[in-house]
Formats: C-alpha cells, sequence, structure tokens
C-alpha cells in the first residue's frame, strides 16, 4: 500500500529507503505500521510487504530523517533489524536466518515460560486439587495458586500479545493484536471484578495465541526463503584485474568496464560480456537451462551463473545492483505490490466481517446472560470464542502468500511473472499466439540461396544485397551482411537510405534507385512475378535459371525461384530496381528443437488454440506452421496487423497469451491478455514490456507456465474458501456451546494459517521438466 504524505517541498529531492521487519508478516502487522508512517511529517508514500518483511519508504530528507522512520515504525510495535539503498541482492540488509530459528528466538522462549505456568496451573487445578491452595481471599472465590500460574502464563507467554494490542490500541487498528489483548484481559478483569473464574481461559488465549504467532512466523519464513535463495545467487566478492594485480574486493565495488576473473567452478559475480578464454556455463539458477552453455568471447555472462571447466575473463556491463538478478529480485519483491482479483476481494470482505463478528461478540456476552439467562461466564467465553474468529488474518494472507510462492518459485526456473494479476491473466489464457521467427524459429538466419537474374552474378546480388542491408538492423540484412562478408563480397557507398516498413529497404546505388525486400514490395513496384519473362543466368551465363543448392535444377522464370524457395520454408528477398531484378536470396531459419512436443503439452494443459502470427510469406509460414504444429497461422502481417489479429483473437477466447521476443512484438504483446517475451535474460526492453519473461529461448517453459498459474489460481481459490468456510463453521457453533476458545484459536486461526500457507508452498514443487 502507498499513500501521498503532506506536500512535496522539493519535488526531485526525495530518497527512498528500505527497511527489513521480519516480525512485520501478516497484514493486521502492516496496517500499524502504514498508520504509523502516514502520521509521520516528511513521509511522501510508502509500501509495506508483509509476506517479505520490507518497508520502503519514499521520504523528504529535508522534513525528515532515517532515524525518525526507524523511530516510526518501531513506534508502532515492530523492530526494524536492516536497511538498504540501493545495496546488492546478496547484502540487502534482510536478515537471513531460516525459518527454524523462530524456534530459537526471545519470543519463543517467552512463550515455553508461558505454557510451563500454564501447564503447572492446569496440574494443580484439575490433577492435584488438594496443593491448589486460595493465596488472597478478595478475588471472587479466592485467587489460588493455579490462578497465579495462569496470570504468569499470561505475562510470560502473552507480554508481546498485550505489547502489540497496546500499539494498535494508539494507532487505531481494530486487528487481531487488540482483539487478543481485549480479551485477555477481559478474562482478568471479569476474573477479578465478577468471580467468572477466567483465569485459564485468558492463559490459554495468551499463549495458544502466542504460539499461532510463532507458527505463522515460521511458515511465513518459509516463503521468505524462496526469495532468499534468488538473493543468494550472486556471490558477495569478485576477483578483478587493476592495474596489473588482481585483487579480491566487494561486488558492489566492481565498476563497469573492469574486468573480472573467473575461474572454473566459480559463480560469475557480474552481468558481462567474455573478453578472454572460453567455458561452459551452466545458466540454470537464472534462466533454467538445463544444459549447460558454450561461452567464448564476445558472449554475454549473468551473475549467479556458474563457469563449469575453463578459464574466463568477463568486462562487467552493470554494477551489482542492476545486474539481471538484481532486476529478477526487484520485479519479484514488486510483484507482491499489485493486488490480485482474489486479493481485492478479500481485503474488501475483511473490512466488513471483522466490525460484524466483533459486533456478535459484543451481543453474545450481554444476550446470554441478560435474555437468555446463561451466566456471566458463559457469554464472556462465548463472547471471547468470537474475537478470536474476528481475524481474517488466515484468510487475508491466503492470497499474497500463495503468489509469493508461484512467482518465486517460478523465477528460480527461469520465468519471471511481474505481477500476481498476471499470474491470474495467464490462468485463464485459453489461446496462445506465437511470433515465428526467433520465438518457434532459432531467429539464427542463414542465407542458403543466391540466383542472379540476367546478366548479373552472385557477387553482384550479394553486393547490391549487403549495401543496403548494412543500414539495416532486421534479422535477415545481418544474414546477408554475414553470407557477403563470408564471400569477401565488399559494399557499395549507399546515398538516401530508406526503411519501407514491413517490406524491404531502399536506397540509391551511384545514383540509382535499388531495393531490397519481399516480393510484395517488388509486386508494389510493377513486377508480376507470376508472368516474369526475364531469364536467370548461371554463374557461366547460360540464358536458364539456376537454383545453386540443387546442382543441374534448372528454373525457367524469376517467378518459379520464389514459388519454389517458399515451398521449401524459405524466407524470399529479392534485390534490383524499379525497372529490372539482380537477383534472388533464400533465407532459412532453423525451427526449436521440441517445439513441437512443448506445443501438444501445453494443449494437455489447457491451451486449446495455438496460432502462428508472422511478418513472412505464405509459403514460408505454411511450412513452418506444418512442421511445429499450430492449429492455424497468419502470415505476411505488418507489425500494426499483428495488433489487430490479436484483438481479434482476444474477442474470440477467454483469454491470449502473445509470445514473441519483447521488442519487435511490442506492441502485440502489449494488446494480448499476457504478453510473454522469449530470450529476456540481460535484456531491459524485454523484461519491461511483456508480463511474463522467459529468461531463456525455451519454448518448454510454456507448458510449465500453464501449469503453474493454474495451479497457483486453483490454490488462491482454495485457501480463500477454505478460510471462509472453517472460520464460517466455527463462528456458527459458538453459540451453541459447541466450540471453544482453545478451538477457535487451533483450528480458526493457527490451524488456518498454518495450512493455507503449507497449501501455498505446494506450489514450489513444480517444476519444468515434469512437462518435458
Amino acid at each position: 500500500m502507498s499513500t501521498d504524505a503532506g506536500s512535496r517541498p522539493s519535488p526531485g529531492r526525495d530518497e527512498t529507503i528500505s527497511f527489513a521487519v521480519p516480525d512485520m508478516d501478516c497484514p493486521s502487522c502492516a496496517g500499524k505500521v502504514e498508520n504509523a508512517l502516514g502520521r509521520q511529517d516528511g513521509v511522501v508514500e510508502y509500501a509495506t510487504q508483509p509476506t517479505t518483511g520490507t518497508v520502503s519508504v519514499t521520504y523528504d530528507p529535508d522534513s525528515c530523517s532515517e532515524t525518525a522512520l526507524v523511530e516510526t515504525i518501531e513506534g508502532s510495535g515492530y523492530e526494524v533489524e536492516g536497511e538498504r539503498t540501493g545495496s546488492s541482492p546478496a547484502d540487502d540488509g534482510r536478515p537471513r536466518n531460516g525459518p527454524g530459528s523462530v524456534w530459537r528466538s526471545r519470543r519463543a522462549l517467552e512463550v515455553y515460560t508461558g505454557a510451563t505456568f500454564l501447564a503447572v496451573g492446569v496440574v494443580l487445578k484439575y490433577l492435584l486439587p488438594s496443593f491448589d491452595i486460595v493465596l488472597l481471599g478478595g478475588l471472587g472465590p479466592g485467587f489460588t495458586g493455579s490462578d497465579l500460574s495462569f496470570v504468569l502464563g499470561i505475562v510470560a507467554g502473552g507480554g508481546t500479545v498485550l505489547k502489540n494490542g497496546y500499539y494498535s490500541a494508539r494507532n487505531r487498528s481494530l486487528d487481531i493484536d487488540f482483539l487478543m489483548t481485549a480479551g485477555i484481559l477481559g478474562a482478568v478483569l471479569a476474573s477479578v471484578c465478577f468471580g467468572a473464574e477466567l483465569y485459564f481461559e485468558g492463559g490459554t488465549l495468551a499463549v495458544l495465541f502466542s504460539v499461532a504467532q510463532l507458527m505463522e512466523r515460521y511458515s511465513i519464513g518459509r516463503a521468505r526463503n524462496s526469495l532468499d535463495e534468488l538473493m543468494e545467487l550472486a556471490p558477495e566478492t569478485a576477483t578483478v584485474r587493476r592495474d596489473g594485480d588482481e585483487r579480491s574486493i566487494h561486488v558492489d565495488d566492481v565498476q563497469v568496464g573492469e574486468t573480472v576473473v573467473v575461474r572454473p567452478g566459480e559463480k560469475v559475480p557480474v552481468d558481462g560480456d567474455v573478453v578472454v578464454g572460453e567455458s561452459t556455463v551452466n545458466q540454470a539458477p537464472v534462466t533454467g537451462e538445463s544444459a549447460p552453455v558454450a561461452k567464448r568471447t564476445d558472449d554475454e555472462v549473468f551473475a549467479g551463473t556458474i563457469n563449469q571447466d575453463g578459464y574466463l575473463e568477463v568486462r562487467a556491463t552493470s554494477t551489482a545492483g542492476e545486474n539481471t538478478i538484481a532486476r529478477i529480485i526487484e520485479m519479484v519483491e514488486d510483484a507482491q505490490r499489485e493486488e490480485t482479483d482474489h486479493e481485492q476481494f478479500v481485503n474488501r470482505f475483511a473490512d466488513r466481517y471483522t466490525p460484524v463478528i466483533v459486533g456478535l461478540a459484543v451481543a453474545l456476552l450481554f444476550v446470554q446472560p441478560l435474555v437468555l439467562g446463561a451466566t456471566w461466564r458463559t457469554g464472556f467465553v462465548q463472547g471471547l470464542t468470537l474475537l478470536v474468529l474476528a481475524c481474517p488474518c488466515a484468510m487475508v494472507i491466503s492470497t499474497p502468500v500463495s503468489v509469493i510462492s508461484a512467482i518465486t518459485s517460478a523465477a528460480r526456473n527461469g520465468v519471471l511473472i511481474k505481477s500476481g494479476p498476471d499470474l491470474e491473466a495467464m490462468a485463464a489464457v485459453d489461446t496462445l499466439a506465437l511470433d515465428k521467427t526467433g520465438t518457434l524459429t532459432k531467429g539464427e538466419l542463414t542465407v542458403t540461396d543466391v540466383v542472379p537474374v540476367g546478366d548479373a552474378t552472385r557477387q553482384d546480388v550479394l553486393q547490391d544485397a549487403r549495401s543496403l542491408e548494412r543500414r539495416s538492423e532486421h534479422p535477415i540484412a545481418a544474414a546477408i551482411d554475414q553470407a557477403a562478408g563470408d564471400e569477401g563480397v565488399e559494399d557499395r557507398p549507399v546515398d538516401g537510405f530508406e526503411s519501407l516498413t514491413g517490406k524491404g529497404v531502399a536506397a540509391r546505388l551511384e545514383g540509382e534507385r535499388y531495393y531490397v525486400g519481399s516480393p510484395d514490395l517488388f509486386e508494389d513496384l510493377g513486377f508480376d512475378l507470376a508472368h516474369y519473362h526475364g531469364t536467370i543466368a548461371t554463374d557461366g551465363g547460360v540464358a536458364a535459371a539456376l537454383q545453386p543448392c540443387e546442382h543441374g535444377r534448372y528454373l525457367d522464370l524469376a517467378g518459379r525461384v520464389v514459388s519454389e524457395l517458399q515451398a521449401a520454408g524459405k524466407t524470399v528477398v529479392l534485390v534490383g530496381t524499379d525497372e529490372r531484378l539482380v537477383g534472388v536470396v533464400g533465407v532459412a531459419d532453423e525451427v526449436r528443437p521440441d517445439v513441437d512436443r512443448a506445443l501438444d503439452v501445453a494443449r494437455d494443459q489447457g491451451i486449446d488454440r495455438v496460432v502462428m502470427l508472422t511478418g513472412d510469406n505464405e509459403g514460408t509460414a505454411r511450412t513452418v506452421a506444418e512442421r511445429v504444429g499450430v492449429d492455424e497461422y497468419r502470415a505476411d502481417l505488418l507489425p500494426e496487423e499483428k495488433v489487430s489479429a490479436v484483438e481479434e483473437l482476444v474477442e474470440g477466447s477467454d483469454g491470449v497469451a502473445m509470445v514473441g521476443d519483447g521488442i519487435n512484438d511490442a506492441p502485440a504483446l502489449a494488446t494480448a491478455t499476457v504478453g510473454i517475451a522469449m530470450g529476456a535474460a540481460g535484456t531491459d526492453t524485454a523484461l519491461e514490456t511483456a508480463d511474463i519473461a522467459l529468461l531463456s529461448d525455451d519454448l518448454t517453459k510454456i507448458p510449465y507456465l500453464v501449469a503453474l498459474s493454474r495451479k497457483g489460481t486453483s490454490v488462491i481459490e482454495q485457501n480463500v474458501w477454505g478460510s471462509l468456510a472453517v472460520k464460517a463453521l466455527l463462528a456458527v457453533g459458538v453459540p451453541f456451546g459447541a466450540v471453544s476458545v482453545i478451538a477457535a484459536v487451533v483450528i480458526g486461526d493457527m490451524g488456518m494459517s498454518i495450512g493455507v500457507t503449507a497449501n501455498a508452498m505446494r506450489l514450489s514443487r513444480l517444476r519444468p521438466d515434469r512437462f518435458d
């Protein structure tokens, strides 16, 4: 949650700091912190994240200090244990204690002590009543040794509860701490003033609720650990070469451009480019790729990946706080800030639920004795039981803990889900739209055919094509440039270069305007390729058509060449002026392995329709579509036509996931219900434009993503409706005496909190290899 607090006297001078507040582990806890920060002068906005135990505050340093912020947060009842202002993920101030440390904490010791006093009281009162002597006779029927033990149990085991209840009252938060404090103090006062003998109930409530909070903290700790595992991927130190010497320094001190030495078996400490050496690198910690990837000079490596068997020197391209892991962690943390539809429903419900149940609890307290003739003890116990059930903690936390479990699990497996709503939206998707080049295919285009026309030679075709395409950033242009370079063909001076969106490029070579582009471009120029009667020359100048990759086979029309190449699944590029053709170039892209298998498994997970969208020609599109097994395809699409195609698919489905490279397909990704960028590791644009990013070029992650989103949404629904059902069932049983205070705490509060968290953690066991 965030809010504006006061005016901003110094725009642009605000500072942001994050604090580790591990005891803030539920929405009601966060509410007290938010109320306190909302009243602090100089606070511009804030965001609390109970699932990670962090508080982020933007403040005006002229009106407020970091010390004041710490005092404000601690004034709401929660200790600040660390802070960070942009450090690396490995050193962000968050406590690294595992969930098991909860049982060795000071709070746990207090609970153990309180439970011991409570047990002694039970023994004296029920097992050895002859030893349960009266200590004071003026408190009701008599204040006995067992009553003293119960009170000591309240003080020792419930001291933190009472303290938090005080802070809740001070911050005007009608939360579980306030309700439990009211119940505990009410039990003591009723015993002293009305002789209700509720010391046992008060002690039981204090100790059991404290145990419930420890169990909640343990469960939340397990969820937090999944994010900590991401943070621990990057090493804390790096070996850099400075002034000819190797030095081991903290990773935060590595500067962009410095050379980092990575020996076999070491983790790569920074994002960078290899400048010396060759090796295989295990990228699974970042991208989820199962097989190691070969790295050599100029290849990119990512922080947190593992150098396996070779020596590498890497030039750093980012600082520790800006590397791929840091961006992933930041996005995973940010993913919790956007509420899902289920979370919004639960919060709206909780806002109404708690006051209603509190009202019923008060009514039971007075109605039972005054109207129905029950004892004050009966009315108080039943009212106290309803107070326990009034807090919707388990229900409120059920959604965020499920979301963080799913999102962190996905991140560990190379899939970055940007928010909880994106997770929910993916679960509803029934149509999968995929770009062809770079998505279904590897995107590594190579020239397979060069067919000269008329008096032109192979070198003429490559030279003219290279001269124009070297000014373009299109993958086909890179393939032609590479092929010409491999054959030693130089380019010619170019004037007046122009990019013809979706069709090709144009420029003047020695004063004459040339074009390099698709057959559609040359049709627009007036060439009727179906009836083109120019001849295609062999390298020897024979008046016939030659397809070099198939020696001895001759074609007699340029249109036939285009048709043959397209039928073979190749992209056709024509070279020429507005009056004559110079030649035809065939370019091919290899289909990714296991694509057909991945799409079949995605269908098994609930995808009903798979559509390929491409700007490539009909023949190439048909060949690839048949090879990978899509249900339908649409070819010859300009960028705006892809957007229209996605809009049409959205109208006819429950949801469309569009998969592309995140850059060229950005408009289509934004139009789809869910935009999925492939190969996003190290790419800022892809991470920013898509709702979900596959960090590696691996379409086999799609079935895993579909399964995770559907199971995640299912778990959220189970948690929400299960919590509601249990609370309702227990509440109905209270007026009939069927539910005790102990049952309300153990089942309705502690039990459900543990249950929803354990159910959410099941999502972390889902692995991509189950869908291979």
